[in-house]
């Protein structure tokens, strides 16, 4: 049994989690198109190329960390770099243009390497804490609740700040915000248990190997990389669908507040579910409900504001569940791995795992910007006011909705592929 003093200082470290994916994923390229005068479809690619990266480090960081003799020295490296390059992120010196979106760019390449070094590890130690497949779901539920809260913080409150006294000093407070979180989990899980180690696989080319081998990882990675694709797209939408559609900037906030409020009403749910339906019918269930959220907000310019919040609330309560079970599913695949192979490789996974992940989210709001440029839409900087072209409004709205529901689609097909069960684990244990 993990201690409850492990499970919070473990949960903490999700405001990290949280905050890294939301801050970007909602402002970096509204911020780029609307403060520094960087067109849509440069922005878009700024937004994606530094996470091509990933798809090195971090099975680099996993390799690395799966050969150390602890992972917690790799979350203290993240706490001491992530921080000061987030800040940066959002201080660009006085740039506009094509200067701005490289200074952009770099900084988020450094971000991005500095986030594997805390994430992959973290991702790695549930599965290591404990072997029992329903404890990992009580596990990562106080993880989802810490997620939940950070995410609920950082898009309820970053925007406000940038608005009111400017986007570095956003980056700032939200640099130490992380900082905290990051020192917290790495501090809170000195006293974890380690019940197995992984063994580090010798090159990229190997991990590649071993995970194509593993048919309920292919699963898990291709409906995961769906979903994320379609919350990618979604979150980069929120302050263009909130400013285009709503009519109203500050709508954001209260959009934010019902996409995130139930992941933290909602969490002992999902556990619930998670042990009636299994996790694959619990998965089914809140991509479901996302996809049908998703695709009810088209219909916003006919049914008003209240409507669209309400179906926002909807693609929270399945974007909650979603959340949990990846990650719980993610830790039954490595246990299930060891017990099949004989070998402890949660670095393996996790790195790739986490690299695609983060490739996905990142390329759903680099394909808004793809189409947004398109459809003609006009860049500017603050305080210039701009007239959109109506194709460019069409484009905010559907890109924003029904491009999203398509690919939860594609992850509920996938899902019913997928094998893994209370009752396989039971008897590979």
């Amino acid at each position: 049994m993990v201690p409850r003093s492990v499970r919070i200082g473990y949960g903490i470290g999700s405001f990290c989690t949280g905050t890294f994916s939301t801050v970007p994923g909602l402002l970096l390229l509204f911020y780029m198109t609307n403060q520094l005068a960087v067109p849509a479809w440069l922005a878009s690619f700024v937004v994606f190329l530094p996470k091509l990266w990933d798809v090195l480090i971090n099975p680099w960081v996993g390799q690395r960390s799966d050969r150390s003799g602890s992972r917690r020295p790799w979350l203290l490296l993240g706490a001491l770099t992530l921080p000061i390059a987030f800040a940066l992120i959002f201080a660009a010196p006085g740039m506009t243009g094509t200067p701005a979106a490289i200074y952009v760019a770099v900084l988020y390449f450094l971000t991005a390497t500095a986030y594997a070094f805390f994430e992959v590890p973290y991702k790695a130690m549930p599965a290591e804490m404990t072997e029992d497949y329903h404890e990992r779901s009580s596990l990562l539920q106080w993880r989802m609740i810490f997620l939940g809260i950070a995410i609920l913080l950082s898009g309820a409150v970053a925007q406000p700040i940038a608005e009111a006294f400017g986007y570095h000093v956003m980056g700032v407070a939200v640099g130490v915000v992380l900082f905290a979180a990051m020192l917290g989990t790495y501090f809170g899980t000195a006293k974890a248990p380690v019940v197995t180690r992984s063994e580090a696989e010798p090159s990229l080319a190997r991990q590649l190997a071993v995970a194509r081998t593993n048919k309920h990882f292919l699963l898990l990675l291709g409906f995961s990389c769906s979903q994320m694709f379609a919350a990618g797209v979604m979150l980069a939408g929120a302050p263009y669908f909130a400013t285009y559609t709503l009519g109203d900037s500050g709508a954001t906030t209260t959009l934010f507040l019902c996409l995130v409020g139930p992941i933290l009403l909602t969490m002992p749910l999902w556990v619930w579910l998670a042990r009636v339906l299994d996790k694959k019918g619990a998965m089914v269930l809140s991509s479901a409900l996302f996809m049908a959220g998703a695709a009810a907000m088209s219909l916003t310019p006919v049914l008003g504001s209240v409507y669209a919040h309400v179906c926002v609330f909807f693609v929270g309560v399945g974007y909650a569940g979603i959340q949990l079970l990846q990650f719980s599913m993610m830790a039954d695949v490595i246990v299930h791995d060891a017990a099949t192979s004989g070998k402890a490789r949660a670095g393996v996974f996790t790195g790739l795992w986490t690299a695609c992940e983060t490739v996905v989210f990142a390329f759903g709001a680099t394909v808004l910007g793809w189409v947004l440029g398109l459809n003609g839409f006009v860049e500017s900087q603050p305080g210039t006011k701009v007239a959109q072209p109506g194709s460019a409004i069409q484009a905010v709205l559907l890109g924003g909705t029904l491009l999203p529901a398509v690919f939860i689609g594609v992850a509920i097909v996938l899902t019913l592929r997928y094998r893994l069960t209370a009752a396989e684990m039971v008897a590979r244990s």
